[in-house]
Parts: C-alpha cells; structure tokens; sequence
C-alpha cells in the first residue's frame, strides 16, 4: 500500500510517504508559509521515491484540530491531489496523531489554541487500537476534563503554553510530559493507513477539516458570550 500523508495544522509543515510498512518523510518549520512550501515538498518527496500521484492508494491529512487557515490547506490540497489522481481520502484527528508519536498507553493530548485556551483528548491504547477516553474539545487549561487513574503521557504544545494550569490540573496522573510533540505527517501516515485498510476512504469531495472552534472570526470578549 502507497500513502501519501500531509499535515499543515501547526506552525510545522509536513509530509510523508508510506510503502509497504516503510516511511520517508520531509518537514519544515513553515510558519505561515504553508501554501509556499508543501506542494514542493510533496514534488520532491514522490520524486524520490519515483512515484506519481496516481500509483497512490490513498492521501491521508491532518484533519485537526489545529490552525484555521493551516487546516483549509490542508485539506484542499489533498482534495486536490486525490481528485486528479481518482484515490480516496482519509482524515486523521490531530490529536490523535500526537498520541501515535509519543507511543504510550495513556495520551493526554493538548494542543495551543491561543486566547488562553487548548485543543483536548485524551487516549488510551490496548495493542494496537486507540480509545478515545475524552474526545476532542476546546477547553480553558484550568477546566479540562479529569483523568481516570494510570500513568499518563502529557503532550502537545498546549503543555508548552499552559504547562503549569495544566500540572496542577492533573496533579499525580502525569508521569511524562512532553511539549515539544507535535502533529506529524509520519503519524497521519500510519493511522491513516488503518483507515484505509478498513474502507474507510471517501471520495476526495467528502474530506472535511475539524475546527471545533466556530467563534473563529469574533473577538476574545465576543467569544464568551
């Protein structure tokens, strides 16, 4: 199986190419060069790899939570790119790919959302299948849901921004924290593949990014009311 994976929904901008088990991946610190720097690292990535668009059985992307304007280009450009090849889309949570990339049992996951507040989930892992303990939610770092028992691995750049709320938060359940964890390609890869071989692609069409936030355009004050 070939995929094609791309995630634009932080200030990192990155892609990756499944094959039969293995990965290659490019990566970028974009910051708002997203629509600059992916289409040339896709180009470059399938070049290598003498592979074209239509060998493909698939494009996976970073569906979100994330960046509003990182998530959109996300999305159409794996629109794009499925639609000329005729391969199906699959879109993977954001979140979810922070807690394949730390690889433990227990994943707290949170990312920056800015205006003092973070995307949230929580997983835990039995093999190789992720249950989603809290569902992705926007949340305030002192307000975020509760934890059951256990060692948990705490990441993602909401712990970089609001570390300290988020410790006392879930004071004597952490056993790891690692901020510096973001969504990557390499992991929206890997889920993504699952996906796929569950039948789970759609038409190209039917992908669609999750914003959670919906108040985007208003201001802090209106956001509270």
């Amino acid at each position: 199986m070939k995929i094609l994976a791309l995630d634009t929904t932080t200030e990192y901008c990155s892609v990756a190419l499944w094959q039969n088990g293995g990965v290659d991946t490019r990566e970028a610190m974009a910051g708002q060069a997203h629509s600059q720097l992916l289409l040339p690292m896709v180009d470059d990535l399938l070049r290598q790899h003498a592979v074209f668009l239509k060998d493909l059985d698939g494009i996976a992307f970073g569906r979100g939570p994330g960046s509003f304007t990182g998530l959109r280009i996300a999305c159409g450009v794996a629109q794009g790119l499925a639609f000329g090849a005729g391969v199906p889309v699959v879109g993977v949570s954001t979140l979810l790919a922070l807690a394949e990339a730390v690889r433990s049992d227990h994943a707290v996951c949170c990312l920056d959302a800015r205006m003092g507040e973070i995307y949230h989930a929580a997983y835990a892992r039995s093999e190789e299948e992720w249950r989603a303990v809290h569902e992705a939610s926007l949340c305030a770092p002192d307000a975020v849901p509760l934890l059951p028992e256990g060692a948990w691995t705490g990441c993602g750049s909401g712990f970089a921004a609001h570390g300290e709320a988020l410790k006392r938060r879930y004071e004597g359940c952490l056993a790891e924290v690692r901020p510096e964890v973001y969504p990557h390609a390499r992991e929206i890869a890997r889920l993504g593949v699952r996906e796929f071989e569950r039948g789970r692609g759609v038409p190209a069409e039917q992908a669609l990014p999750v914003y959670i936030r919906d108040k985007v355009a208003l201001r802090t004050d209106e956001r509270t009311t």
